[in-house]
């Protein structure tokens, strides 16, 4: 009975979704930015990750904000999988806003409205703030219950010490409460907030560490504070623009934040805003952190959305942009004219261009094997060697999505490891690109409203006509 509950707890741990770059946990560089052959999910491209590495760099530094990059290169040659792992190395204190480029079309806002709030998501803002801490370890807390309940709340008292000194609060109800939710006993090191009266509970003392015969791993033990008990602390917050402006903006305040409903924001609220953060910069009470902006399939937007961009991009609190295409020379959405990528040559001047090379065969390989460990699916040397194959000649994202589907077809004859004949079985189920095309080409004339026909008999029309 004892095994059965072990097991059951040791599979609810692993409730997580296996999405299409979970397996990106880093850019894969070492110390000197040189990218190493295989490392944080990252395989290849080691041009493009030591660029990436650079930008990275910079971005760690605070050199550069409001600088462009765009990524471009083949479908499925690891575009989103660089930004996936910029925003991983940076960390949480980094801003990281990701969005699609024609997500700005859905939304119920004009599109500059959408595109400046993503800008706005993107920059962080560090704030310092003094406050006022008592912090000591609990000698003894006596709570007076009243004899007849309701009669009066309760009251008590609270005996603090450090190395130096020692003293004795008397309590109301509030804090007592706070108190007996935090579960403080004597023995404990605790921190409270003079200007909120929030509780911290830092760990049991050193002195009290013998007190208890078995203790919880969880049980932090720290030293007594020395010093006075009222300390002045700095307290650091981290928030980005975008939530400054939609408290201010919105009648309902913060909860705006978990509606979801932001609606458009008025300029004057942002002008007033960007106003106060600069005076907090002139006082020293905040400091810009400018974090990253990630734009997938950038040739959806339109030409308003390119002269947007570029206005933007010259603010003095602009984020990082980068921007991943996999369009050739293509037309400008709303215009006919034609450009590189399907952006405007002046905003292409802008971008610090980082292309992307299609995988080697080895490469293949490696990414498979990758994507096996990360799905939990065992599989032969020779259906690895298969699957490359497969991925080698059709894509890679076909092969990867043959992982899962050979792995079920495994598990449906009781096998322990995905062989050859799984992968063939699933290779002749599930059509690819090129076998599909050849499928509609040879039974066109069977679908509706297809162009291939209409186009020979409007040839050949033409012909009877000539003749």
């Amino acid at each position: 009975m004892a095994e059965l509950k072990l097991s059951e707890s040791r599979d609810l741990t692993r409730i997580e979704r296996i999405g299409a770059h979970s397996h990106i946990r880093g850019l894969g560089l070492d110390s000197s930015l040189e990218p190493r052959g295989v490392s944080e999910g990252m395989v290849g491209q080691e041009q493009a990750r030591k660029a990436a590495g650079v930008i990275l760099q910079m971005i760690k530094d605070g050199k550069i904000s409001g600088r462009a990059i765009l990524l471009a290169g083949q479908p499925g040659t690891g575009k989103t999988a660089i930004a996936m792992g910029i925003a991983k190395s940076l960390g949480l204190e980094t801003p990281f806003s990701m969005l699609s480029g024609s997500e700005i079309f859905s939304l119920e806002m004009s599109k500059t409205e959408a595109l400046m709030q993503a800008f706005r998501k993107s920059i962080g803002v560090r704030i310092k703030e003094e406050t006022e801490v008592i912090e000591g370890e609990v000698v003894e807390i006596q709570i007076d219950r009243p004899a007849v309940s309701g009669a009066a709340s309760k009251t008590g008292k609270l005996t603090l010490k450090t190395t130096d000194m020692e003293t004795v609060y008397d309590l109301g109800a509030k804090m007592i409460e706070a108190l007996g939710k935090e579960k403080v006993q004597s023995g404990d090191v605790i921190a409270i907030d003079k200007a909120s009266g929030k509780i911290t509970k830092l760990g049991r003392s050193f002195s009290r560490s013998r007190d208890y015969d078995a203790i919880g791993p969880q049980t932090k033990f720290v030293q007594c504070p020395d010093g006075e008990l009222q300390k002045r602390k700095e307290v650091v917050h981290c928030v980005t623009l975008h939530e400054i402006d939609v408290i201010n903006s919105r009648t309902q305040g913060f909860l705006a934040l978990f509606s979801g409903d932001t609606g458009e924001i008025r300029a004057e609220v942002r002008e007033q805003i960007d106003t106060k953060v600069a005076e907090w910069r002139e006082e020293g009470k905040a400091e810009i952190v400018p974090g990253v902006l990630f734009i997938d399939e950038v040739h959806m937007l339109d030409i308003e959305c390119f002269s947007f961009l570029n206005r933007a991009l010259e603010n003095e609190m602009a984020p990082i942009l980068v921007v991943a295409t996999n369009r050739g020379i293509t037309s400008i959405r709303g215009t006919n004219y034609k450009s590189p990528h399907g952006i405007p040559i002046d905003l292409l001047d802008r971008l610090l261009i980082i292309t992307t090379q299609p995988y080697s065969e080895d490469e293949i390989r490696k990414i498979l094997e990758i994507r096996c460990q990360e799905e939990d699916v065992e599989m032969s040397e020779d259906a690895k060697q298969l699957l490359t194959k497969i991925g080698h000649e059709t894509s890679l994202r076909y092969a990867i999505n043959l992982i899962t589907a050979s792995a079920l077809n495994c598990q449906k004859r009781k096998g322990m490891a995905v062989e050859v004949q799984d992968i063939t079985r699933v290779y002749s189920l599930f059509l690819d690109v090129r076998r599909s095309t050849q499928y509609l080409m040879e039974y066109q004339k069977e679908y509706m409203f297809n162009e291939a026909s209409m186009v020979d008999s409007g040839n050949a029309n033409a012909d009877a006509m000539h003749d």
